[in-house]
């Protein structure tokens, strides 16, 4: 992965998030379950690094606003 450098994380709370999962499906469910909790960049791109096990993908967030967790109230209502 490319290197990580100040602009990605200028200020407290922002963080960038290397991840490492054996298969795509998992590293989807590990950023969709980040994606609830903070704001994040969301489900990004994996990949495979050949003579490395499993797939790859980095995800930034902020973790001093909460993402998308849902709520009790039924679809549509408001809240």
């Amino acid at each position: 992965m490319d290197r990580i450098d100040a602009t990605q994380i200028p200020e407290p709370g922002l963080v960038v998030l290397d991840l490492t999962a054996p298969d795509e499906a998992t590293a989807h469910a590990v950023m969709a379950a980040l994606e609830r909790l903070w704001a994040t960049s969301g489900i990004t791109p994996v990949r495979r690094e050949p003579g490395m096990p499993g797939v790859r993908a980095r995800i930034h967030a902020d973790i001093r606003h909460t993402g998308t967790q849902p709520s009790d109230a039924p679809y549509g209502a408001e809240v």
